[in-house]
């Protein structure tokens, strides 16, 4: 137990000096998070031991899946179905392109330009055709865009970008099995019903017992992970379509939704980021540094080109284009997982792997770098915002 607390409080000390940084530069606290968790890692493999953040404790582990769980829940819980449905041909044609132009493209350069194998080929492209959700989620509460009809548009194009890596991955590599007709069929039921038990709960026992529809969320999101990883699917998937359903519910109580962001940004997701970020290993990209480059290179491109002359269909103003384009350039979440998964089935080996999660954070870290300091569309920020930058703390980030 000593050991578990002492490293508790070392992530949670990167965490603050994530926080310190993210203030100081005004840039998202989930890329100071990923950067301070590279250096970390770096520090530990160059004069300790590659294991000594305990980055791969079971524990540890869970927290920082706890938190992509939940930061992806509370994304699909921004998601009015009312802004959806007005916007659903951008959603749906943005979010195609973004998945569709880096999975051929990035799976291109892997089999043809590295003489990669056509399985790992097809696993690079998977990997590389992601957008980060929990980076984009992130940055659109910081900034306040999660309360406009363009962010709100940029969070359903993500979805549906990811939805395709998702079943890309299954469909290449995951066999269909009775597990996973057990898992959609459950999943199904649990999330049709999950709005009216939601509701029945809140009535009956919201303000009399404390936060017990936060404890019932938590338990539904927990029992479809499970089950998910269960049939070889992923937790995220699941926890993203129970917020869509839920926005409702959120959109009526701004209150309970702001304690489950403090949960949830306070708390979890600062373990997952700082994890992401310390399982890159520098010294290796180092070694071979023109793959990683025609890796990173392969994904922005195929992503810009692929995106910005659709992205122009549906927005005119040149920084409202490339904002929207960089972000959705970013990758994090589905890409690890997709990484993670290549490597644990023997499709790509521990160098290939290196890589793909290299350029995976470096995609999280660049384009949302370039977007906010070069293409922040500041006149569609909420009105209170407008003329200053929103501080990391703001919209329930901070204290209660």
């Amino acid at each position: 137990m000593t050991e578990m607390y002492a490293l508790a409080a070392i992530w949670l000390a990167l965490a603050i000096l994530s926080t310190v940084l993210a203030n100081r530069l005004r840039v998202s606290m989930a890329l100071t998070e990923i950067m301070v968790g590279m250096a970390a890692g770096f520090a530990c493999e160059r004069w300790l031991s590659p294991s000594a953040l305990g980055a791969d404790e079971p524990w540890l582990r869970f927290l920082a899946g706890a938190g992509a769980v939940l930061l992806t829940f509370l994304a699909g819980a921004e998601l009015e179905p009312e802004v959806l449905h007005s916007k659903a041909k951008e959603v749906l044609v943005v979010g195609a392109v973004g998945f569709l132009a880096p999975f051929l493209g990035c799976a291109a350069v892997a089999r043809f330009v590295l003489g990669w194998d056509p399985s790992a080929s097809w696993l690079a492209g998977v990997a590389l055709s992601t957008t980060s959700m929990a980076v984009v989620y992130a940055v659109m509460l910081e900034t306040g865009f999660n309360r406009t009809e363009f962010g709100k548009g940029i969070l359903g194009a993500c979805f549906v970008n990811d939805l395709g890596t998702v079943l890309a991955l299954g469909l290449i590599f995951a066999p269909f099995t009775r597990r996973t007709v057990v898992f959609i069929v459950i999943s199904a039921l649990v999330i049709a019903l999950l709005p009216r038990m939601t509701a029945a709960l809140t009535r009956r026992y919201a303000h009399r017992t404390a936060a017990i529809r936060t404890k019932w969320v938590l338990a539904v999101l927990f029992g479809l992970g499970a089950l998910a990883l269960w049939s070889g699917s992923e937790a995220v998937l699941p926890a993203y379509i129970a917020g869509m359903v839920l926005a409702g519910s959120a959109a009526e109580d701004h209150h309970w939704i702001r304690r489950m962001r403090t949960l949830t940004i306070g708390f979890l997701t600062p373990f997952y980021f700082l994890r992401a970020g310390s399982l890159v290993s520098l010294p290796a990209v180092a070694v071979a540094p023109l793959v990683f480059v025609l890796l990173f290179g392969a994904k922005t491109a195929s992503k810009i080109f692929g995106l910005f002359p659709v992205v122009s269909r549906f927005r005119s103003e040149r920084n409202e284009r490339w904002y929207y384009t960089l972000l959705m350039s970013t990758g994090l979440t589905f890409g690890t997982i997709s990484a993670l998964y290549g490597l644990s089935h023997g499709i790509v080996t521990r160098d290939q792997y290196s890589f793909l999660v290299a350029v995976v954070i470096a995609s999280a870290v660049v384009p949302t770098l370039i977007a906010t300091f070069a293409f922040l569309p500041r006149h569609l920020l909420p009105a209170d915002d407008r003329g200053a930058e929103r501080a990391p703390h703001e919209e329930g980030l901070g204290e209660e």
